[in-house]
């Protein structure tokens, strides 16, 4: 199926084509390119931009703001994203980092999506031509809006600050079983006074696991303290089956990966 491939020096242009039905934009193209490729016939027109803006990388003063074109690849080797790495690494292949980007990876659905589990963790925000929100409400209603994504923003951790496991069974770009980002404040007797965790294929989207992180609070970090944390882990997930893995399994596994990290 031929399609029609449109570019835009602007934003703003890209967004005004993409109304034309059947239009999809096109990033790295791992997500609207294969699904042409098999017989999506939903999409018959792609709109990409070349504005600069979307291939930015800014840090300064803790604040980060990674334009929707970056690459993972590009994330990985970034000396001020170390703490991003990790989970940068996990997605795909060499091939396929090269090519993936932030903003693709927001709409990535499970099992896939691995990097945006880690920036949901880290209280992002995503940008549009419209405005900022956060990601939770960004992901909540992904496929209700159009509108190009143009950056995601947050805080840096500090060294250390960010944890993020992959779990897949072919080692190291599988398809994940699971994966899980978390980011902890401690109070100076060492409790937890935050956290956030946040969690991927354990819905059909990141979700955050707010049950273990309320149980987390005024707990330290050991496997006492951490015990109620991990009872919880699961409530209110409904994780997915598919070949890799089924509900039941990723249910099952949850807690233990979730305890390794947190004594990590």
């Amino acid at each position: 199926m031929a399609l029609a491939l449109q570019t835009f020096a602007t934003v703003k242009d890209a967004n005004a084509a993409l109304k034309s039905a059947g239009t999809r934009y096109l990033g790295g193209g791992t997500l609207v390119v294969r699904a042409a490729n098999e017989g999506d016939v939903s999409v018959s027109g792609l709109v990409r931009s070349t504005d600069p803006a979307l291939s930015a990388i800014g840090v300064g003063a803790g604040k980060v703001r990674i334009g929707a074109s970056v690459t993972m690849a590009q994330i990985a080797r970034h000396p001020d994203l170390g703490a991003l790495a990790g989970a940068a690494r996990a997605v795909g292949g060499p091939a396929i980092r090269n090519m993936a980007t932030v903003g693709g990876n927001l709409f990535a659905p499970a099992p896939y999506g691995d990097f945006t589990v880690a920036l949901l963790a880290l209280d992002a925000t995503v940008a549009t031509d419209d405005g900022e929100s956060p990601l939770e409400t960004f992901l909540s209603r992904r496929g209700d809006s159009p509108a190009i994504v143009t950056s995601v923003s947050f805080t840096l951790p500090k060294a250390g600050g960010l944890r993020f496991l992959k779990v897949s069974r072919v080692k190291p770009k599988g398809v994940s079983v699971l994966s899980i980002a978390v980011v902890l404040e401690q109070a100076g007797d060492g409790t937890v006074s935050s956290a956030r965790i946040a969690l991927g294929c354990m819905a059909d989207r990141p979700v955050r696991a707010r049950a273990a992180e309320k149980a987390l609070e005024g707990k330290t970090l050991d496997q006492d303290g951490i015990a109620a944390a991990l009872v919880v882990a699961t409530e209110g997930a409904a994780p997915i089956t598919d070949p890799i893995a089924s509900a039941w399994y990723r249910a099952e596994v949850l807690p233990v990966h979730l305890g390794r990290l947190l004594l990590s």
